[in-house]
């Protein structure tokens, strides 16, 4: 039975066959730059976060899925323009981070007051802030450190994915509890795998 890194790579494949290259030849012909996808990411995911704070969760959900898009292809363009810099992969790191920060911030206002007021939707979101920070860190140390720190079941792909159809359908808090428990969760998992890895390198 395969396992989830071997599920998560033959989707990114097919991911990349039938939508990303075709995508990025588009966007290389509109003379679209790696950092001038990855500035619209950012912009349409604040502009998502506004929406999803003032309870427009459709839009917003589906503005979510534009930032994304626009995050998953700045690669493929640089790429394919020969572009490829560490300026770049720092840029889109953070951008990455501040776009799921504001997301999450979004939906911790919008159970923050009013009718919709809500501590355990705030007190989630937070947590679902931490934990998917957490996710990346622990990857970003791993790696540092000569281990590959990918495990785990909740990274970047799975929280859009999980945020964009439970926005779009309306349950926001199913949203934050799934995030909000299985973030921190995902980060402990990936930080033991990692652990493991670099014990038994050690002499």
């Amino acid at each position: 039975m395969p396992d989830l890194q071997t599920i998560r790579y033959g989707l990114r494949g097919s991911v990349t066959k039938w939508f990303e290259r075709p995508a990025v030849s588009l966007l290389v012909a509109l003379k679209v730059t790696p950092n001038g996808a990855t500035v619209i990411g950012l912009i349409v995911a604040l502009i998502a976060a506004y929406f999803v704070s003032q309870g427009d969760f459709l839009i917003g959900g589906m503005l979510v899925l534009v930032g994304a898009t626009f995050d998953l292809l700045d690669g493929g363009i640089a790429r394919a323009t020969n572009s490829v810099s560490k300026r770049g992969a720092l840029t889109d790191s953070v951008f990455d981070r501040v776009s799921e920060i504001a997301l999450l911030v979004g939906l911790g206002m919008y159970f923050t007051s009013g009718v919709n007021a809500d501590q355990t939707g705030v007190l989630l979101a937070f947590v679902a802030v931490g934990g998917s920070l957490m996710v990346s860190y622990v990857r970003a140390r791993a790696e540092g450190l000569g281990a590959k720190g990918t495990a785990g079941f909740l990274t970047r792909p799975e929280r859009i994915a999980i945020t964009v159809v439970g926005l779009v359908i309306g349950y926001p808090m199913a949203v934050l509890w799934i995030l909000g428990i299985g973030t921190p969760l995902s980060a402990a998992w990936r930080f033991v795998d990692a652990w493991r890895a670099i014990d038994s390198e050690s002499p």
